[in-house]
């Protein structure tokens, strides 16, 4: 969960809102689900104008936030197990941290469903329905279901219910570890926060000890995935190991020969912009798309809510323009700032 956005200033507005959504989400639920340790994001080089770091920083500290410039003796002192100098300089952020995905969800259907919301779980979607001017419904376990408005939320999924998508929006997978640690004291939130390890030049980012582990992944190229492939073809490469193994090798020695505990690919479901994609079809009437998470959603979900209701009823958004659809869209890499999109 992070604000930080490079010099992307109106993501890092949304990122405000949504975290102060996680804090409100935090004071109405019983257990606490997002646990905000902090970010820190480093670079192997001195910050400079254009580089991830060097614009968050900008753009967070004109925004009023106080955040910490990390030299590498500050880096080796405030979070050792990341400080042998491979990092000689970022900041330290005490606005962000990580969520309970899970939880999460589960906690959001749970008050859905208090409010009112029908909720048909395990059940099979084979499409929208259109009866030749418009769309009605959806089939769902081969019954249809009528709408007076079908919203296709299905991420990485989307294109294989909206065929026409099939160019614009894409499915990937990205390498996901979890390591133990011979000493675990070394990684808890307050020596190890939440971080990115020059997360726009090698996509990795990782996350304090809970029971027991050390979750890494990259947020990068990927692999290309069809979008309705199945469980068992998530499976992370021999290759990403040995990335994973010469990063850790590089910038966190103390990971370097710990055991996998167990790996999965995040399917990212991809818009070839990295932006939402939030709007309704064109030429259908009664259909309306939120897709293209891009793998930078899920820290929105406190604002996406009343975002999708806004863009997919013909409302207003400062951000419309950027989320609306775009078919013709084929950009060369991700213009999400932290992305690591394998370019210079």
């Amino acid at each position: 969960m992070r604000a930080d956005y490079g010099a992307d200033e109106p993501y890092a507005a949304l990122g405000e809102v949504a975290i102060e959504g996680w804090r409100r989400w935090n004071a109405a639920w019983p257990v606490r689900r997002f646990h905000e340790t902090g970010v820190a994001f480093l670079c192997r080089a001195p910050m400079a104008p254009g580089g991830y770091e060097h614009d968050s920083y900008q753009v967070l500290t004109r925004r009023g936030h106080p955040l910490e410039r990390l030299d590498a003796a500050a880096i080796a002192r405030r979070f050792p197990a990341l400080g042998n100098g491979v990092h000689v300089d970022g900041y330290w952020n005490p606005m962000g941290g990580w969520a309970e995905s899970g939880a999460v969800v589960a906690a959001l259907v749970a008050q859905a469903i208090a409010r009112g919301v029908t909720v048909r779980a395990g059940v099979a979607i084979g499409g929208v329905v259109d009866d030749g001017s418009r769309v009605v419904g959806a089939t769902i376990d081969h019954a249809i279901v009528r709408a007076d408005l079908v919203l296709v939320c299905a991420g990485a999924w989307t294109a294989a219910l909206v065929p026409e998508l099939a160019g614009a929006l894409r499915a990937t997978g990205q390498p996901v570890f979890h390591l133990a640690p011979a000493d675990p004291t070394s990684f808890t939130a307050d020596r190890f926060p939440v971080f990115g390890a020059d997360l726009a030049r090698t996509g990795w980012y990782g996350f304090p000890l809970t029971d027991g582990v050390v979750k890494l992944a990259n947020h990068g190229v990927g692999v290309a995935l069809a979008p309705d492939a199945p469980a068992a073809a998530r499976v992370v490469r021999d290759s990403d190991e040995s990335s994973l193994r010469g990063f850790l090798a590089a910038a966190l020695p103390a990971l370097a020969d710990a055991p996998i505990v167990r790996t999965r690919l995040c399917v990212y479901g991809d818009s070839a912009d990295g932006h939402f994609w939030i709007a309704p079809h064109p030429d259908r009437p009664g259909l309306a798309i939120a897709a293209g998470g891009s793998g930078h959603a899920f820290k929105f979900a406190p604002v996406l809510g009343d975002l999708i209701a806004d863009l997919v009823t013909g409302g207003d958004h400062p951000l419309a323009a950027r989320f609306r659809w775009r078919p013709e869209q084929r950009a060369v890499r991700s213009e999400e700032a932290a992305r690591f999109t394998g370019l210079a």
